[in-house]
């Protein structure tokens, strides 16, 4: 084996090929795809987790070959509404979950009246109190939000507008900062619409994939997104609710086992619609996610999307580099709460991840196809999402951004982005 500064350069154990690999990440042979996942598909989900993860799988690979099939209509036309049967069932599933509280609720009240200074009245109240935990909720900001209005960006918000111009659609009317490694659209209250950019990630794009990034998670408002919705959405988190109150109690005295065991059936009632739900809403989820991909290479160019999907295969890489870097400064804390030590944060990020090689890449996408590996379950494969993009048609890209925009973006995001660091450094990353 000889090293050259980073590289590494040795014989495959299995076939005899040269690897030429970065030390810095895991060695393996393209070849013949020894030692290509180390680690193995790691511990296996159970339960509901493990169903939703299924059909992310499932549905994805299906959609794939239908989309495919249509000339790559998911990655570049935006066609294909994908309406079947299962979103008016899902939505007549929802209603029945948020009219059973209407129920207990209307019960509560009966009891309330008719049972006035009485054991009525108490159960009443009690009814009336599940009643309002299980109510449907409405997004709203929360008082920990890095919240920017468009006075406090605006040439963000006219890259946002002229973005969601190119989908057939608005806005977005809040913009809020945090510190994942990730982005996302909400509906904020009954009206307006919240875009989530996870600072993390928004700094180690290009800005076509940041152009990209937009069109994607704008791109959810165009085409809908059911298991997310105001009715389906609130539903799940009804039900999450409601297995949160009959979840068995650790450690159980006698009384508590008995009350366990009486629990079982309306857990497993509880975990079947749920399921039920998942299976109504995961074909029309998984054709948003691939719509989506399509809008955004429409907007950020097919090169910009395909950057964008490689760049969320290395999640986690942004995630240790930002432990290592905060650690490290933490360590280094001197007097002042150590606020000195964020200088820097953002651009080391940035400098790791401009550093992964190629071959690092092309194993992660390796490793993808082999685990089915998806964001999360609502998502397909993240692998073939990345096909589908490539084998469709190359489209440029509807919007861009010059050196200018980005200084000047840059500089609206200055502020947040020296706040969040010091933030990141002084709790550590993780912790917030």
């Amino acid at each position: 084996m000889r090293t050259a500064g980073e590289e590494i350069v040795a014989s495959c154990p299995q076939c005899g090929v040269e690897i030429r690999t970065d030390r810095r990440f895991t060695t393996w042979c393209a070849a013949c795809e020894w030692n290509v996942d180390p680690q193995g598909p790691g511990k296996e989900k159970r339960g509901l987790d493990r169903v939703r993860r299924g059909l992310a799988q499932r549905y994805g690979a299906r959609l794939f070959d239908e989309l495919r099939g249509e000339g790559g209509k998911g990655s570049g036309s935006g066609s294909g509404s994908g309406r079947t049967w299962s979103g008016p069932l899902a939505y007549a599933l929802a209603l029945a979950v948020h009219g059973l509280t209407v129920v207990l609720a209307a019960v509560g009240l009966w009891g309330l009246v008719r049972g006035w200074g009485g054991l009525g009245m108490a159960f009443g109240l009690f009814l009336l109190a599940l009643a309002w935990s299980l109510r449907p909720r409405l997004n709203r900001l929360s008082d920990d939000d890095r919240v920017l209005l468009r006075g406090d960006a605006p040439e963000l918000f006219a890259l946002v507008d002229e973005v969601a111009a190119a989908q057939g659609t608005r806005g977005v009317d809040v913009v809020v900062v945090d510190v994942e490694a990730n982005a996302s659209v909400t509906q904020l209250g009954l009206r307006r619409r919240r875009l989530t950019l996870g600072l993390p990630l928004w700094e180690v794009l290009s800005p076509q994939e940041r152009i990209a990034l937009l069109g994607h998670e704008l791109g959810h408002f165009t085409h809908g997104d059911t298991r997310h919705g105001m009715v389906v959405g609130t539903a799940f988190r009804s039900l999450s609710t409601w297995l949160y109150y009959v979840r068995p109690m650790p450690n159980p005295n006698v009384v508590q086992a008995v009350t366990n065991l009486a629990c079982v059936p309306l857990r497993l009632l509880i975990s079947a619609v749920m399921t039920l739900l998942d299976l109504l809403t995961a074909r029309t989820c998984q054709r948003g996610e691939y719509l989506a991909d399509g809008a955004a290479a429409r907007t950020g160019s097919t090169e910009g999307a395909v950057g964008l999907m490689d760049r969320l295969m290395v999640t986690d890489s942004i995630v240790t580099t930002l432990q290592r870097e905060t650690n490290n400064r933490r360590l280094r804390r001197t007097g002042g709460g150590g606020e000195q030590n964020a200088d820097g944060l953002w651009e080391a990020l940035v400098a790791h991840l401009d550093s992964v090689p190629e071959s690092e890449f092309e194993r992660r996408r390796r490793v993808g196809a082999l685990r089915g590996h998806s964001v999360d379950a609502s998502h397909p494969p993240t692998h073939l999402r990345r096909r589908l993009l490539l084998d469709g048609t190359p489209v440029p890209a509807a919007v861009t951004a010059d050196a200018a925009r980005t200084e000047r973006i840059a500089g609206e995001l200055a502020g947040v982005r020296e706040t969040l660091a010091r933030e990141v450094v002084r709790d550590g990353y993780g912790n917030q």
